[in-house]
């Protein structure tokens, strides 16, 4: 598993669109149908990448609690699936229903919506303010797999708080780390 560190992404930087399907229920999503009433986080994931596996009960901990203040969570997969076919559509909708997303699961299939936010990693996390502007980009905490630090989720639980008490950007922002996106 090669190291990849999350691109800068420029706060206060509109999110970019997307249609994208869910596969949870396939549908088609758009930003604007799914983002929340107060913010917006999404997550480019994938199913087979150690550092996601490693943060998904968090990930679901994180949406349950959050959604219920406003915040809603999208996670997108962009990956090559010819070359990763553990991460196809189908086994997208297994894994989410195997870990009780609590949130929808995109597929980014032309890899293009992945490109407008500079995606580069797995996980590789975005917070948005209720216009849709970005307030972080980071690490959702510093554990990593076999690391030994705990999952907790503070540095985007604090993007978070932050966002919902009305309180300045965080200055201190750690990219995050995880597998490539596989790039056809």
């Amino acid at each position: 598993m090669a190291l990849t560190a999350s691109n800068e992404f420029t706060l206060g930087k509109q999110a970019p669109d997307f249609n994208l399907l869910n596969t949870i229920n396939g549908d088609f999503l758009t930003l604007e149908s799914a983002k929340g009433e107060k913010g917006t986080v999404i997550m480019f994931i994938c199913n087979h990448c150690p550092f996601v596996i490693h943060v998904n009960k968090e990930l679901v901990k994180m949406a349950n609690e959050y959604q219920l203040k406003g915040i809603r969570f999208i996670a997108i997969s962009a990956n090559d699936i010819v070359k990763y076919p553990e991460d196809a559509p189908a086994l997208m909708t297994q894994l989410a229903k195997d870990e009780n997303y609590p949130f929808p699961y995109l597929y980014d299939e032309t890899q293009e919506v992945a490109k407008a936010y500079d995606a580069a990693c797995t996980p590789d996390f975005y917070v948005f303010d209720s216009n849709l502007k970005a307030v972080y980009h980071g690490q959702l905490d510093a554990a990593r797999p076999g690391n030994g630090k705990p999952v907790t989720g503070s540095d985007i639980r604090k993007s978070m708080n932050h966002l919902l008490e009305n309180k300045a950007v965080l200055e201190n922002q750690q990219p995050s780390m995880g597998c490539g996106i596989k790039w056809r």
